[in-house]
């Protein structure tokens, strides 16, 4: 038989992922090799398949193309997750951690009985001091909850009742790179897979013309961040998000060459798809599949991602809603909107970096920037998917590394502070997927130093996330190196308080 008359006959057929997973069990140089039919050429027939019914399932939003089989576990109450995550650890004290208590023992050193021994970070291990340092902001409470909240978020207060405040996450890192890694990847190791590569990997896509995973990056200054934190680590290589840029092409050579057609294009795709499938029988290596299919969606999103990052169908009082910068690419603002409109058309998971949360000198004046781009834009997606019936099935989290310490790095005066990194306590919010809304969950110190009620780690966060999204965290696993790694490494329980 010709591989051609072989490819007609598989053209409606799907590729089965215990095929993929079974490749990955094997020696890849062996896998298959001397059989007829290879993995590439099974990958291939799907992605025929793929083509060949595009139209017909554009209008079955919750088809799936790939994951898993026996996922999920049980109903979900999610479809996605859009995940804000500002870079660099925004102060819990003076964002929404009240202390009004600190007023009183303000420039006071932090009592060695709160502090307990505490590792502290090469910044501020040499001071002498640890002079307590109140927020010079304002604080009132709003929503059923009575949830506390600075002046510096005016926007966010108005969606109190949307959304669930947590007082009481904690992590063992901190630096930043650990625990930034830590919150995407469930272990401070560099080089595991992230949280939207597991997503993909588990519950595949509902998308043809868009990946799985999109990262969006905003922020001039602040930590690195380095790709990894949207690797897919030892998962196959097409469950990695896809980096949208803030210049030229979103995606990297989505325009064709001066003098290159379309349809020229579409016949260079074909004879590389021919040598990689040669390859593919000669090695049997998955991931020369995997190239296969990201060189097919590259050229898919020639025509998606163009309309996708045209906001001129947008109504002017959306728009209006996301603030002054959301004509801005690249900026937070049209980060969140191109958020939304990710979520909409399939996308199953959206993460944002915001970078400049790292305030460990003039924090006053620097946060007050980081909210005023920060505040408006994130409030406005709660409304945005609110309206659009979206908030039901989308999960959206804002949260940081870690916290902020209550007492001054360096010099303190009446108007001006800075914090170093806290892992002991900090606070996150999130909306919508079937999570809680409106409720206040945890409580830290008089000092906001120490957890003293429901103290929740990453790793139970995450699994009551991936509850929400129809998973059990226990069962989502890839053997790797002799062991069966999850994103909850082995710890992790569902936090029933934060289920609504």
């Amino acid at each position: 038989m010709t591989m051609s008359k072989f490819l007609l006959q598989q053209a409606s057929q799907r590729l089965d992922p215990q095929v993929e997973k079974s490749a990955w069990l094997h020696n890849r140089r062996h896998f298959l090799q001397g059989s007829g039919i290879s993995i590439a050429t099974v990958a291939l027939s799907a992605l025929l398949s793929q083509e060949s019914t595009a139209a017909k399932r554009g209008a079955m939003a919750d088809q799936r193309i790939g994951g898993l089989p026996d996922i999920p576990h049980f109903p979900a109450t999610a479809k996605r997750v859009i995940y804000l995550c500002q870079s660099g650890a925004p102060s819990q004290i003076d964002l929404y951690d009240y202390k009004p208590k600190l007023q009183q023992w303000a420039t006071q050193d932090l009592p060695d009985s709160v502090r307990d021994g505490q590792r502290l970070t090469g910044m501020t291990a040499a001071q002498e001091h640890f002079p307590i340092a109140p927020s010079v902001f304002d604080f009132k409470q709003y929503g059923e909850s009575g949830a506390w909240i600075s002046e510096l978020l005016p926007h966010t207060a108005n969606i109190a009742n949307d959304v669930t405040f947590v007082r009481s996450m904690f992590t063992e890192a901190i630096n930043h790179d650990p625990a930034i890694t830590l919150m995407q990847t469930g272990t401070q190791l560099a080089g595991r897979p992230s949280f939207g590569a597991w997503l993909s990997y588990g519950l595949g896509s509902v998308s043809e013309d868009l990946p799985a995973f999109v990262a969006l990056t905003s922020g001039e200054t602040g930590q690195p961040l380095y790709d990894r934190l949207w690797g897919a680590g030892f998962l196959p290589s097409r469950h990695q998000g896809v980096k949208f840029r803030r210049t030229g092409d979103p995606v990297l050579y989505l325009s064709n060459p001066p003098g290159v057609t379309r349809g020229d294009r579409r016949k260079l795709l074909d004879y590389l798809a021919m040598l990689n499938r040669a390859r593919a029988n000669e090695l049997g290596d998955p991931e020369i599949v995997t190239r296969i299919a990201q060189y097919e969606m590259a050229f898919r999103m020639q025509a998606s991602v163009p309309e996708l990052t045209d906001f001129s169908d947008e109504p002017e009082h959306v728009l209006k809603q996301y603030g002054d910068t959301v004509a801005t690419p690249g900026s937070y603002a049209s980060n969140c909107l191109l958020a939304r409109r990710l979520a909409e058309r399939g996308v199953r998971f959206v993460q944002l970096y915001h970078r400049g949360w790292d305030h460990h000198t003039l924090l006053p004046k620097s946060i007050r920037e980081q909210a005023a781009a920060t505040d408006q834009p994130s409030a406005a997606l709660i409304k945005d998917l609110k309206q659009r019936g979206m908030l039901k099935d989308t999960i959206v989290i804002w949260a940081g590394e870690f916290g902020r310490t209550v007492y001054s790095q360096g010099r303190l005066t009446k108007e001006d502070y800075g914090r170093d990194h806290h892992p002991r306590c900090f606070s996150i919010w999130m909306a919508g997927g079937g999570l809680a809304a409106g409720k206040v969950v945890g409580r830290t110190d008089d000092y906001s130093y120490n957890v003293e009620e429901d103290p929740i780690h990453i790793h139970d966060f995450n699994a009551t996330l991936l509850h929400c999204l129809g998973i059990n965290h226990t069962r989502l696993t890839f053997k790797y190196q002799g062991r069966h790694h999850r994103l909850t490494d082995i710890a992790g329980n569902v936090v029933q308080q934060l289920l609504g």
